[in-house]
C-alpha cells in the first residue's frame, strides 16, 4: 500500500517556516512516530534565528534530528545541551517537562554547526500506555551508527537497520533512518515486514518503492514488506521512519499527547498557572502559553493542534 501525503506550511518560534507531514488528516501516526516537522534548509538574517520559548510536553518523546545549525535546549530538569550536526536530542516527557530551543553559538572550544543555519527533523514519538506516566529524562546522542550502502550513508537514528542499532532509547518497536547520498545511488533496504513505514526526502529528489519525491511529499508504505528499494540520480537526502502501528487511540492537542480531554485540560490549566512542569532557566525566549482547549470534548478523538 502506497499513499502520497502533502505536507503542509506552518510556522514556529522565530517565524521558522516548516513543512509538517505529521499529524495529518489521512495518517496520524506511523507506527507510534506521531509527528513529523521539516524545517529548512534556511539561513537566517543577523541577529535572527529560531526562538521557541518554554513550553510543556506530556505522553511523548520528542526526537531532534540536526542536519545543519547549532540549537540550545533547556529543559525543567536543568540539562542545558547544545545539539550540533549529526546529533539526536530525545526527551521523554512521561508525565511533565517544558523546554526551550533557542538557536544560539555554542561555548568557544566546542564543535558546532554555524548558528545562522538551520536544516533539521522534529519528530514526537507517543508514548504507550504503560509508560506515558514515567518520570521525565533527556539524553543527547552525539554517536549513531553509520553504514555505507549502494551509494548512501545510512544513519540509524533509532531502532536497528542493516545490522546495526541506534542507542536511543525507546519504548515501542520503532526504526528512523537518514539516507544520504552524494551522488546516483541504489539500495535495497531490508525492512521488518509487520512495520509501516513513511519517507519524506529534505533535498534533491529520490525514488522510493516506484514512487518519485521531492521535499513535501510523505509517502506512506503499509505493512508487509520485506524491503524498500530506494535510489536517487543525483545527490539526495530523506528520511524513513517506521514502526508496528500503534493501535491505541491518543489525542494531540498543542504540545500534549494523552488519552482523555480530561487530561489535555488539566495539562493546559498547569502550565498557565506555573505548576507541575517546573521551570525553564537561560531561555532568551518568553514562555508560551497554552491555547484554551475550550470545545476539545467535541472534537475528540480526532484534535490534532500540535504546535512546537
Amino acid at each position: 500500500m502506497l499513499e502520497r501525503i502533502d505536507a503542509r506550511a506552518n510556522t514556529i518560534g522565530g517565524g521558522l517556516t516548516i513543512r509538517r507531514a505529521l499529524p495529518n488528516t489521512r495518517r496520524r501516526t506511523v507506527g507510534a512516530w506521531c509527528f513529523l516537522d521539516h524545517a529548512g534548509p534556511l539561513q537566517f538574517p543577523p541577529g535572527e534565528g529560531l526562538r521557541v520559548g518554554p513550553h510543556p510536553h506530556i505522553g511523548l518523546q520528542t526526537f531532534t534530528w540536526l542536519i545543519e545549525g547549532a540549537v540550545v535546549h533547556r529543559d525543567s530538569l536543568g540539562n542545558e545541551q547544545v545539539i550540533t550536526p549529526g546529533q539526536v536530542n530525545l526527551m521523554t516527557a512521561g508525565n511533565g517537562i517544558s523546554h526551550s530551543e533557542d538557536s544560539a553559538a555554542p561555548p568557544d572550544g566546542r564543535p558546532t554547526g554555524n548558528p545562522q543555519r538551520l536544516h533539521a527533523v522534529q519528530l514526537w514519538i507517543a508514548l504507550p500506555d504503560s509508560q506515558r506516566h514515567r518520570a521525565p529524562s533527556f539524553r543527547n546522542y552525539a554517536q549513531l551508527p553509520l553504514i555505507e550502502s549502494g551509494g548512501f550513508s545510512v544513519r540509524v537514528l533509532a531502532g536497528s537497520a542493516l545490522g546495526h542499532t541506534s542507542p536511543a532509547e525507546i519504548f515501542s518497536p520503532l526504526v528512523g533512518l537518514d539516507l544520504t547520498a552524494p551522488a546516483p545511488g541504489h539500495l535495497t533496504l531490508p525492512v521488518t515486514a509487520s512495520y509501516e513505514h513513511a519517507a519524506l526526502v529534505l533535498a534533491g529528489e529520490a525514488d522510493v518503492a516506484g514512487e518519485k519525491l521531492a521535499p513535501g511529499t510523505l509517502l506512506y508504505i503499509g505493512t508487509g514488506r520485506d524491503s524498500i528499494d530506494i535510489s536517487c540520480r543525483a545527490a539526495a537526502r530523506l528520511i524513513l521512519i517506521g514502526g508496528t502501528p500503534f493501535r491505541e487511540d491518543i489525542l494531540l492537542w498543542w504540545n500534549f499527547v494523552a488519552r482523555t480531554p480530561e487530561e489535555m485540560e488539566q495539562a493546559t490549566r498547569d502550565w498557565n498557572a506555573g505548576q507541575r512542569f517546573g521551570s525553564v532557566h537561560g531561555s532568551p525566549s518568553p514562555p508560551l502559553v497554552a491555547p484554551d482547549p475550550a470545545g476539545l470534548h467535541l472534537r475528540a478523538p480526532q484534535a490534532q493542534r500540535p504546535s512546537a
